[in-house]
Order: C-alpha cells, then structure tokens, then sequence
C-alpha cells in the first residue's frame, strides 16, 4: 500500500508536469502564430488588409479589421460579428491586446490578439485595429487526451508497478517467512534445527544468525537446568530411602517415649513426601527432555481404579471421604502401569488434599481411546488459574497456602502426552480433571 501511494504520487507528479509543459507549449505555438497574422496584416502600411493572412481552417480561426467606432471593416473567416468590444478596441488602439472569448462562428473558445498598425506611435491617430484569432479547440483537445492517456495509462503502471512491487517485496521477504513459520515449531531440546538463513549475506541473515545465537543460549540454560533438576531428584532418592529406613527401624524399636514415636512418624510422613517429590521432578525433567520412558501394555480398568481406592482408603477415611470407582466391564487401557498410578494418585491426593466430599474416578470407552475422570465436590479452579493449570509449579491461591509445590498436575499432563493424549480441566459444578488416552496404534 505505501510502494502503490508513492506510485500515485509520482505518476500524479508527472502527469501534472506533462499537463503544464504541453500546454505553456501548444500555448506559445498558437500565440507564435497570432503574431505572425498579425504582422501580416498590420505591417502592410496605414492602410491594412486582410489579403495577405493565411487561414489555416476558416472555422477554426479568423482575421478582422475594426475601425476606432467598433465598426467592422473586413473579415476573413467564419466569425460573426465583431471580435472586440468598444473598450477592447480603445485598448487596442494603443497597445496590443491578448484576450480570450467565445465568438459565434467559431468552434470553441478563441484566443485572439488585436492591434494597430500604429501601435506605440502616440504622435499618429490610430485608424484602424487588427484582430486575429485561433480556436483553442485543438489544444484543448490534444491537453485532454494527455490526461485520458495518463488516467488510464497511468492506473495500468499503478496497478503493474504494485503487484511488482508486492511479488519483490514477498521474494524479499520469504526469509523473514520461512524464520516466522519455524520459529512457531522451534524448541529448546537439543538436537532442535536453529532458523534457516537466506543464502545472501544481507541484514536478514545477521538477525536470523543473531536470533541462533540467542536459541543456543538459551538451549543451553535450558538443558543446564533439566539436568540439574534430573540429577537433583535421581541422587536425592537414595539418601532419602536410607533416612526412611532409618526412621522406621527406630519406630520399631519401641523402647523411645511417645513424643519421640510421634516426632519420628511425622519425619517418616515427610520421608515420604520428599521421595514422591524427587520422582515428580524426576518425571518433569525427562518430560521435559522428551525422554519420559512409557512401557504401555494392556490394563484392566476396573483392576486399575479398584487399586488406586484401596492405596488411599485409610487416608480417605481418615479425612471422612469416601472414593468411588466406576468403569466399564472389560474396559482395557493401553498404558504404562507406573505411569498411571502414579497419574491417578497425583489427582486422587489433589482431591484429597485440596477438594471437598465424595470423590469419584470414572473411566469409559470413548471414539479412540479411553477416558477417565477424577472429580470431588471442591469449588473448583479459580478462573485465572485454568490457563496454567498444568505448568510445572503452577498453583491456585488455595493451594499456595498448602503444602504442595504444583507439580501435580503438571505429571498428569506430561504422563498423558508421553501415551499421545491429553489432560484437560472439564467446568461443571464439580472439580473434574480428564485424562485421555490413546487405543494402541
């Protein structure tokens, strides 16, 4: 839009130029050739005449002699009447006189030049004015088919020059193209192709080898941190188990007073925790990597979900919670035991840590795959919070003032994209979380 504005500017520029210089020319040429008829007449002594004036077309132009009175002496040509008025013959009578004036009997508007013989000799009487005249029809006409050619013309070259234009302006762009649409499938894994770099060593390829340079560094924090998440979690299991094992052979023990038993559960409890917080990290780390391993095989649903009931039981009750389990009578999940469990557990202990009443776990047979739902009687996800619910540390502002660090569903997210599905919030009037998993390809 703006190479076409400029365009019309220009062309507008030049017409107007063309416009204004063929008309000062054709202008000169007309007014070249008054003179010349009326040097013609005039110049023949005291008395002029009309003999010696060449007429190019009699319709198109005329010579007249006009005496001092206005009184019309000799006329050669189709004009009617005379050419001047009383005050233009007055005028006339001591200076030459250029007008321009429609006259009956000649086509169009005529531009006439009148004058005496006597002209600028104030000593002598004038007796006679002479009037020449030229239709201006032609250079009219010659000026309004410069502007008909540069209409049209003229929009031609604007719509050429900008469809030109625009097909340079997209070859030259087509670097900056193919950046845009692979910056959009870029990531920071390594192995990841960088931007692709036009062949001419312009300003385009200093940015796209510039933005390179950023992905790498950028590549490269990343990898540094998934590898120090993953070593963090893999090396802390170990010492964490020992500190357990430890823990529970001095709760067994039995001969330590009571508030030692109960401060020794209580790290137990947190044993536990750390553990499942390192194989949560360890988890995000290699999701993170592309390299979570799945070992999918076939899983009855209704063995899977009675499990899970059973794993948290106690705890439920505990709490005064009760979980329900529904699925379809042999209804086969093609996944990775581990993985489940430890999906279903990271939203059964969601439920229980942050929702409220009865908990239910449904899994049915959808069109390609299975679904299965993990819903409580909570208030649900605050509406700011849906977006990012499945981030890594991503957390409600209920669950911030808890205990976890909002890796929850972050796993369920990361498991279920290893299978070739998905996990998504479903709104409704309960907490419902919704993993979908792929049939075996």
């Amino acid at each position: 839009m703006a190479f076409g504005a400029a365009m019309l500017l220009v062309l507008g520029a030049a017409a107007a130029f063309v416009y204004l210089r063929l008309r000062l020319d054709l202008d000169d040429r007309v007014d070249a050739s008054l003179r010349s008829r009326v040097a013609a007449a005039a110049d023949t002594g005291r008395t002029p005449t009309l003999a010696g004036v060449a007429l190019e077309d009699p319709e198109e132009s005329f010579a007249q002699l006009i005496s001092p009175a206005g009184q019309v002496l000799a006329t050669v040509g189709t004009l009617r009447g005379p050419a001047l008025t009383g005050a233009q013959t007055v005028a006339a009578g001591t200076r030459p006189l250029w007008a321009e004036a429609d006259l009956p009997g000649v086509d169009g508007r005529v531009r006439l030049l009148a004058r005496s013989p006597t002209s600028g000799l104030r000593s002598e009487p004038s007796a006679v004015v002479v009037v020449v005249g030229q239709s201006l029809r032609d250079r009219d006409e010659a000026l309004a088919g410069v502007v008909t050619s540069f209409a049209l013309g003229g929009s031609v070259a604007l719509v050429l020059a900008s469809g030109i234009g625009y097909l340079l302006a997209t070859a030259g762009l087509a670097p900056v193209e193919a950046m845009r649409r692979r910056a959009r499938e870029v990531s920071l894994l390594e192995g990841d192709e960088g931007l692709p770099l036009p062949a001419a060593r312009d300003e385009i390829r200093r940015l796209g080898e510039t933005l390179n340079e950023m992905l790498a560094r950028l590549r490269g924090a990343y990898e540094r941190e998934s590898r120090f998440v993953a070593d963090a979690s893999h090396e802390l299991r170990t010492p964490i188990a020992i500190i357990k094992t430890e823990l529970e052979g001095a709760l067994q023990a039995g001969d330590c007073p009571e508030v030692v038993r109960v401060a020794l559960g209580a790290a137990v409890e947190e044993c536990d925790r750390l553990a499942q917080l390192a194989e949560d990290l360890l988890v995000v780390a290699r999701a993170a990597d592309g390299q979570l391993p799945v070992r999918a095989e076939y899983l009855g649903a209704d063995r899977l979900l009675a499990g899970l009931r059973d794993r948290f039981a106690d705890r439920a009750e505990r709490d005064g919670r009760v979980i329900r389990t529904e699925a379809e009578d042999g209804l086969l999940v093609w996944a990775d035991p581990l993985r489940m469990r430890q999906v279903l557990g990271n939203l059964v202990d969601n439920a229980l840590r942050h929702g409220d009443g009865e908990i239910t776990v449904v899994a049915r047979q959808v069109s390609g795959g299975v679904e299965i739902d993990v819903a409580d009687c909570g208030p649900g996800f605050p509406a700011e919070f849906v977006p990012r619910a499945f981030e890594r540390f991503a957390r409600g502002d209920r669950a911030r003032s808890s205990d976890g660090v909002g890796l929850g569903l972050a796993i369920v997210a990361a498991v279920a994209s290893a299978h070739g599905g998905a996990a998504s919030l479903v709104e409704g009037p309960r907490t419902v979380v919704r993993i979908r998993i792929p049939n075996a390809s």
